[in-house]
């Protein structure tokens, strides 16, 4: 035993971790300061000591305490996960699909209970969207070309390790949709959730590590950091292992998102108009305009943020409103209080009512409506801070103009350049060209509720990363590829 010394235990120990871990570069960082006093029990402690470290980096079905750890894992997983089939891609986002959809209602509650914002009812539609109209591997098709110069294959390829930040408004539906989207692309990803949905944001990702495990797939596909924070958003922007980032929020974190110097993504803010001209379907553009302001009390950004009426039909829409779900507010002191209520002095929205119940949001101006009231709504002047604001609130502005020209430039403006979604309400073909046109949003949705910009109750595939600022258009696998040419130059052509 005495004749044990410090070289001798630290190279023991060396291998024993290295046997443990698998990981050399553990087993090298490994050092002895004890006076090996007791070397064997010396060698006991440090063993344990790093299998312990090494435990707790595995993290629990893909939630580590620490974002360097979770960035690594992932990494570790994309190794294993780029030698898998689409077979096995397509098994894997199945069993994620099927896991997360026999707990959607869970996960619904959860969300609502953990941000205090929107609709419990609504929450569950928006994740059975995400489920249902997210394209898995379909949607990456190959193309080729073939001639006298021989062939020439177009493929999309995994860009490897994608960081994704998601949102409070839709934690879980960014998550279960860009989930999807990035591992039928073949990527692994690494999720940094708003604070404000972290627990929520933990055990979807735990449901679907748990999935993917039972048809054995590769571990950690699907990563996060149990405490998610600004400081671990960071590492993550900067990491070298992260080969891209894809981000879903509001406009600061796309900016700085952008200013990574890796090729990002970026879903920002919408301030979406509605147009409703003197050839609408009134009675229907009322119902579809409350529908889909109301959706989720007007979190998501595709949402009816305002309305822009010519004055010839004006009054009709507001009375039809008002016979659906909606009452309008007409004292201007009373709007007044409103204004003050939900923004703050400097003109910011006042966050502890986004997303809130139209009758909630009352009540604190001591004024009691029904419950089944899901919008209020003003006519207000088209400065109006509720107008300009995205307030994502089940209050919104009417604004009454003289014809569909000035509605047209008037919605351009409010949009104010995000280039996300508009609506409008016609039956007049050239007035929808010309507004289609001139706003140039990604989604433009005529004649029906915001939300068919989605896919729901319409054509189309679904997201929640709706890629206005980049460019992207509305995200799906084939977004997150790069795209490769394989030549072959030869006589390849059949004659």
């Amino acid at each position: 035993m005495n004749d044990f010394n410090m070289i001798d235990i630290e190279s023991i120990v060396k291998n024993v971790v290295k046997e443990l871990t698998g990981n050399t570069q553990v087993a090298a960082s490994v050092g002895t300061e004890s006076t090996a006093k007791n070397p064997i029990a010396d060698i006991e402690k440090k063993i344990m000591d790093i299998a312990n470290l090494n435990m707790a980096s595995e993290g629990e079905f893909g939630v580590f305490d620490n974002m360097n750890d979770a960035i690594e894992h992932a990494w570790l997983a994309e190794q294993e996960y780029r030698k898998v089939g689409l077979d096995k891609r397509t098994q894997i986002i199945e069993a994620f699909k099927d896991e997360v959809r026999k707990n959607v209602e869970e996960i619904s509650r959860r969300t609502f209970e953990e941000t205090g914002m929107g609709r419990y009812e609504d929450k569950v539609l928006k994740n059975n969207l995400a489920l249902d109209k997210t394209p898995g591997v379909e949607d990456l098709e190959a193309g080729v070309k073939t001639g006298d110069g021989g062939l020439t294959l177009y493929e999309m390829s995994p860009f490897g390790v994608i960081g994704a930040i998601a949102p409070s408004t839709n934690p879980t539906e960014t998550i279960i949709n860009n989930g999807i989207s990035m591992l039928a692309a073949g990527n692994t990803v690494v999720f940094s959730p708003h604070p404000g949905a972290k627990d929520v944001s933990v055990f979807i990702i735990q449901l679907i590590n748990k999935a993917i495990e039972k048809v054995n797939g590769p571990k950690n596909l699907i990563v996060t950091v149990r405490k998610p924070s600004i400081e671990s958003t960071n590492i993550m922007l900067s990491h070298p292992n992260i080969n891209m980032i894809c981000a879903t929020g509001g406009p600061g974190i796309v900016k700085i998102a952008l200013s990574s110097g890796k090729k990002a993504i970026g879903a920002g803010a919408g301030n979406p108009p509605v147009v409703v001209d003197e050839t609408a379907d009134i009675e229907k553009a009322a119902v579809d305009i409350i529908d889909g302001c109301s959706f989720d009390n007007n979190l998501p950004c595709i949402c009816e943020k305002e309305v822009i009426v010519v004055d010839k039909v004006a009054d009709y829409l507001k009375t039809c409103m008002s016979k659906y779900c909606a009452i309008e507010i007409t004292d201007k002191n009373v709007i007044k209080q409103l204004e003050k209520l939900v923004l703050t002095e400097n003109g910011t929205v006042n966050k502890k009512f986004v997303g809130k119940n139209a009758d909630y949001i009352m009540s604190h101006l001591g004024i009691n409506i029904d419950p089944s009231i899901r919008v209020v709504f003003a006519e207000v002047d088209k400065d109006h801070p509720f107008a300009v604001e995205e307030l994502m609130m089940p209050i919104l502005p009417i604004i009454r103009v003289r014809n569909i020209d000035e509605a047209i430039d008037l919605g351009v403006k409010l949009e104010h350049g995000n280039r996300h979604t508009a609506i409008m309400h016609s039956k007049h073909i050239d007035n929808l060209s010309k507004f289609a046109k001139a706003v140039q949003t990604t989604i433009f949705v005529k004649n029906a509720p915001s939300y068919a910009g989605i896919g729901y109750g319409a054509e189309g595939h679904g997201t929640f990363t709706i890629a206005g600022p980049t460019g992207e258009g509305l995200t799906s696998a084939k977004t997150f590829t790069r795209k490769r040419r394989c030549v072959m130059v030869d006589n390849f052509s059949i004659k």
